[in-house]
């Protein structure tokens, strides 16, 4: 066994260690389920199901914000009827449109990490919740339903979904349990010791090369590339991202009308300027090369310039993100967060 699979055969979450698996001794899964996500891995990991490389799953939970691009969408639909073929049905699950929701007065605060320009010019980060709220949140409701335990009920010791999910080698260290008994975290890709690139490979291989990385269009951790690739290759989503950052500039709209106190600026774009004049085409000056992903190397060109061009390493695959730390977005101290 390599150093990579002994490293996520235990995975640390909360300060305290847990097994990503139940022992052998435990009871089998009452149904096996995959986080789907139409991006690179998940796609992956969906496909070596259906050609039973790996245990097939009961279903295949694509958890949607509502604003993910045109070609996830499109993607979500090959899958679909692909995975059919094989038995394994395809499910939407969602709490709603987070686009629709930050801009809807009437609706609570939506925590999306938005870059802030605070008056003092400093810069921070707005809290996130979003991936726990439109992600996590409906996975785990499904997978109760799917368990027959829906909320209020008590899910009974030692039942409980086994839920893959599509973590590959060069990213191990976002590997986490999913926090709950009732449905434990699985990784096809670290068992098989595969990493991105094989995947792009291998979906090529099967006729999905068109696959692209699965994320929000408007989601704030995209860097140039990212926001290069929604404008050159999906223009409405473009003009969409740009109309939603000129709308969010002074604050959520349900927080201003409950008379938050908004300070700063917000926008889309790290650096802090409006998303239709950021210069996206400048390319990097720095030598493009592989490097390690810390904690510490996603929070702005001071420290690694490569997130201005590449984005977020993790983007906000759930139970795998550990972007979006929280930081100050008021300049006036360690820990407070932008309303």
């Amino acid at each position: 066994m390599n150093t990579t699979v002994r490293a996520v055969n235990r995975v640390v979450t909360g300060g305290s260690t847990h097994r990503s698996r139940p022992s052998p001794r435990s009871q089998p899964p009452t149904t096996r389920l995959l986080s789907l996500g139409a991006g690179i891995q998940s796609s992956t990991v969906l496909l070596l199901a259906c050609e039973g490389v790996i245990p097939r799953f009961d279903y295949a939970l694509f958890a949607d914000t509502g604003w993910e691009p045109r070609a996830v969408y499109e993607n979500l639909a090959r899958l679909r009827a692909y995975a059919a073929k094989f038995g394994i049905p395809v499910r939407t699950v969602s709490a709603g449109n987070i686009r629709d929701d930050a801009l809807d007065p009437a609706h609570r605060f939506v925590s999306m990490p938005l870059h802030v320009l605070n008056p003092d010019g400093s810069r921070g980060l707005a809290r996130r919740q979003c991936t726990s709220e439109y992600k996590i949140g409906p996975l785990k409701k499904a997978a109760r339903e799917l368990l027959g335990y829906p909320h209020p009920k008590r899910v009974p010791r030692g039942v409980y979904a086994e839920q893959s999910i599509g973590i590959s080698v060069d990213e191990f260290a976002r590997a986490k349990d999913s926090g709950v008994q009732y449905l434990r975290n699985v990784f096809p890709l670290l068992e098989l010791g595969w990493d991105r690139a094989r995947c792009v490979e291998y979906l090529a291989e099967r006729g999905f090369g068109d696959t692209v990385k699965s994320a929000c269009v408007g989601c704030p951790f995209h860097g140039n590339a990212g926001w290069r690739w929604i404008r050159d290759h999906d223009p409405d989503g473009w003009a969409d991202a740009v109309a939603f950052d000129k709308a969010i500039r002074d604050g959520y709209p349900h927080a201003t009308t409950q008379g938050q106190e908004l300070r700063g600026q917000y926008f889309l774009h790290r650096s802090c300027q409006p998303l239709d004049h950021v210069d996206l085409d400048t390319p990097p000056t720095r030598k493009r090369h592989l490097r390690l992903v810390t904690a510490e190397s996603t929070h702005g060109s001071d420290v690694n310039p490569d997130v201005d061009e590449d984005g977020d390493p993790d983007g906000c695959s759930p139970w795998s993100c550990r972007s979006g730390e929280p930081v100050t977005a008021t300049g006036t101290g360690a820990g407070k967060r932008a309303a």
